[in-house]
């Protein structure tokens, strides 16, 4: 009777999920090219921009890992709300420039970007296909996280590869209809059910199970102490240097992901972009619950090992709470994965679309024909994941331990290179591909973090290095754009707003 009625509500909110994406896309024809489908058409105002990088940004990890890392280690979790808050402050300025910069020369992600700017469309291929070899782990991760979600508030009923199933299916059929404007509706959704269930666990959970707040963290101070401070329990380097070096990595890291990006690219105007970044970091602050329920777990499950640890949320929801409260919970981490999913494979079919299969005579100055290669792509890629999941999985989840300490290493090409025009090809190339090497030889031998650092960060370090002392001892390359198309931190906050940021952030160029 519980798994009935669990995955009757369950399967109602998937329903209307579809809907939502239908009707977002409801009068706009089938032929808006690829920029409508991938970008929302750049229209997208300051609450549906908020709501579609809020539901990026906030993915089943927020459920099940953050959950997990509090049950298991404790403190050192917070480096995801201290990083998200940070980048946040980071995009303020980055994310108008990148729109500017996009918005001017019709461009739709980072691969359009760095092939622009450096006069290569081969490199925005290439940079496709880096790319693509980050975020597939994540598209697998949350299929994964769904799929535990929904074999969990079924009770069982379910098995966890038809679980599996039923997230790639409802993902892929989504995000194929309705691009990134139908994510932006959904998410609207999957926020009000975020806020309303993690609110109602921040009380219910110490009240019924402790007593109240009070209680639960005198609890935790006697009886688990070093869950709460760093490096936490077990160690593992994840003391304060490996916590600062990580924040500072990933706040730079997430506002060149191109998942990010491509929120940047759907606003309307600049505007939108600056209001947004001083708007999420309030809506990070959800974040501490499952942190805190995750370690509340500790006392009412004890004894959860590896990946079982992360169902310590559901583990206390399905143990104390009606089957109906369960689905509503259970839709709301289902949401939380089918959103970031969406647009991880969203951002993949754009840049195969663009830079790989744009470069085909078939495909060149066809957006209809790109917006249709890119959705084939969006389904061959979501299919991939899906078969790795069931095939191989150890392969994805070894590849995405350096996935964001890899995307981390195109932040000189991409954001150097639109701000210092010495930068060459050969140096940003000679720079990728060093700290390419260096992150994954320390990721892949056990040497992360190295001397408390997080590896990414050295290999930041050294890719820098390299782009900078090649590009300032090779032979000066002439810029592809004229001068008057250099970005120079330009940024605008409507059409015809052409106020530079460079005079007033770095003085101009003198």
């Amino acid at each position: 009777m519980n798994a009935t009625v669990a995955t009757s509500v369950f399967a109602g909110f998937m329903v209307l999920t579809v809907a939502l994406g239908l009707l977002a896309v409801r009068g706009r024809g089938s032929g808006g090219g690829l920029a409508e489908w991938s970008v929302g058409g750049r229209s997208l105002g300051t609450v549906f921009i908020w709501v579609l990088m809020a539901g990026e940004g906030y993915t089943s990890f927020s459920y099940l890992g953050a959950a997990g890392w509090g049950y298991n280690t404790g403190a050192p979790v917070l480096y995801v709300l201290a990083y998200m808050s940070c980048g946040h402050a980071i995009g303020y300025v980055v994310g108008p420039m990148l729109w500017s910069y996009a918005r001017r020369h019709g461009l739709v992600g980072i691969t359009d970007m760095v092939a622009h700017r450096y006069g290569r469309p081969w490199l925005g291929a290439l940079v496709a296909v880096l790319a693509t070899l980050c975020l597939l782990p994540y598209i697998q991760l949350q299929i994964t996280g769904m799929g535990v979600v929904v074999s969990t508030i079924s009770y069982g009923a379910i098995s966890l590869n038809w679980a599996n199933f039923i997230a790639f299916a409802v993902t892929t059929g989504f995000v194929v209809v309705s691009g990134l404007r139908g994510s932006a509706w959904v998410s609207v959704l999957k926020d009000v059910l975020v806020i309303g269930t993690l609110a109602f666990l921040a009380v219910y959970v110490p009240v019924h199970y402790f007593g109240g707040y009070g209680d639960f963290l005198d609890r935790m101070v006697a009886e688990r102490p070093e869950w709460l401070t760093v490096p936490g329990h077990g160690g593992g380097g994840l003391g304060e240097g490996w916590f600062l070096s990580t924040v500072f990595l990933n706040s730079l890291t997430v506002v060149i992901f191109p998942t990010t990006v491509a929120g940047y690219l759907g606003a309307r105007d600049a505007d939108a972009l600056r209001r947004n970044a001083m708007l999420l970091p309030f809506y990070n602050v959800l974040l501490f619950v499952p942190m805190l329920l995750g370690m509340a777990a500790l006392f009412v499950v004890p004894g959860l090992a590896g990946a079982e640890s992360n169902l310590a949320l559901f583990k206390l929801v399905v143990d104390s709470l009606p089957a109906w409260a369960v689905g509503v919970i259970g839709v709301a981490a289902a949401l939380s994965s089918i959103v970031p999913m969406a647009v991880f494979m969203l951002v993949i079919g754009t840049m195969w679309g663009r830079s790989v299969l744009g470069a085909l005579p078939r495909f060149a100055g066809r957006p209809d024909r790109q917006k249709l290669g890119s959705q084939a792509v969006v389904v061959a890629a979501g299919a991939a994941a899906l078969l790795l999941t069931y095939l191989a999985p150890n392969t994805l989840v070894r590849l995405s331990l350096v996935s964001y300490e890899g995307m981390a290493q195109l932040i000189p090409m991409l954001l150097l290179g639109l701000v210092w025009r010495r930068l060459t090809l050969p140096g940003a190339l000679a720079g990728l591909v060093v700290g390419g090497a260096l992150v994954s030889f320390l990721v892949f031998t056990g040497r992360d973090p190295l001397w408390g650092v997080n590896a990414g960060l050295l290999a930041l370090a050294a890719n820098l290095a390299v782009a900078v002392t090649v590009s300032l001892l090779g032979p000066r390359e002439r810029d592809p754009r004229p001068d008057e198309e250099v970005l120079a931190l330009e940024t605008e906050s409507g059409p015809g707003d052409r106020e530079g940021l460079a005079d007033s952030v770095v003085g101009g160029r003198g």
